[in-house]
């Protein structure tokens, strides 16, 4: 599992999060395959878009996950 840190923000939205992790190429990929229900927040499939990720927080999308942490 990888992590991601937010460092000084409170957020990041969903299909950033997929860009910044380099699992999709574009931030267009990362809508589509959010939109198609690939992906999943908690266990949880999820279809928005731009949903705040924050501290504590698990995405997974195909066989890639990551954690996501206030700071190192």
């Amino acid at each position: 599992m990888e992590t991601f840190f937010l460092e000084k923000h409170p957020h990041v939205e969903l299909c950033d999060l997929l860009k910044f992790m380099g699992w999709c190429d574009s931030g267009g990929t990362a809508k589509s395959v959010i939109a198609e229900g690939q992906v999943k927040v908690n266990g949880k499939v999820e279809t928005r878009k731009r949903c705040k990720i924050v501290a504590d927080q698990n995405v997974e999308f195909a066989s890639n996950k990551v954690v996501v942490k206030a700071s190192e």
